[in-house]
């Protein structure tokens, strides 16, 4: 019987080695092709928000991290991609959380022009109700699309909220915290960068893992 436990707990510990050393190897044959389609991911979203028309340099490459839980909805440093064309600041692409979704964290990223004027907002992840909250998705309605061409005239801009709180932006039938998170959201960064643009040329590219 004792004989028998070894033997099983031998081969138990053999699959284990070799699932752990096919796990490892999987990993290192397929790290390259994950980063890159990650890379072409972020290059197709930053072309979205910023359009091609509006910069001439490599977005994903021109990164700084900036920390500003108030703006940016998040303790953690977020990327803010600097834009140029023909030598001169054009925009920018900035991500940030609206922590307040109905099922949690929405993750966004919204480009502006020089003026702070909205060229594009995509929302990067969340993880709202399906048929609900779900139309935040550029996949699923063109919502997002309300944004564009609009900013921010002051923090107290009543204009950036949901027609419910009396603003210009429509809200879902049976799902309002949803586009009341992403407007607040969306509002925040734009501000942000309005009254940081000088700032924010200044910083240093920092996103190593950009």
């Amino acid at each position: 019987m004792l004989t028998t436990m070894k033997k099983s707990s031998l081969v138990l510990a053999l699959f284990a080695i070799a699932a752990t050393a096919l796990v490892t190897i999987t990993y290192a044959l397929t790290k390259d092709q994950i980063a890159y389609q990650q890379q072409q991911q972020l290059l197709s979203v930053l072309n979205q928000v910023v359009p091609k028309e509006q910069h001439d340099n490599e977005l994903y490459k021109a990164c700084i991290l900036v920390k500003n839980n108030d703006a940016l909805g998040s303790k953690q440093a977020m990327p803010i991609y600097l834009a140029s064309l023909n030598g001169k600041h054009s925009g920018a692409a900035i991500e940030a959380i609206a922590p307040d979704g109905y099922s949690g964290n929405i993750k966004i990223i919204v480009g502006v022009d020089s003026d702070a004027m909205v060229t594009g907002v995509r929302v990067l992840s969340h993880q709202e109700t399906p048929g609900l909250g779900d139309k935040i998705d550029i996949r699923i309605t063109r919502w997002v699309d309300a944004f564009l061409g609009k900013t921010v005239e002051s923090s107290e801009d009543k204009n950036w909220a949901v027609q419910k709180d009396g603003g210009q932006f429509d809200q879902f039938t049976g799902a309002t915290i949803t586009p009341r998170a992403v407007v607040k959201a969306v509002k925040r960064a734009v501000w942000f960068y309005k009254t940081h643009q000088e700032e924010l040329l200044t910083l240093p590219l920092n996103c190593e893992t950009k």
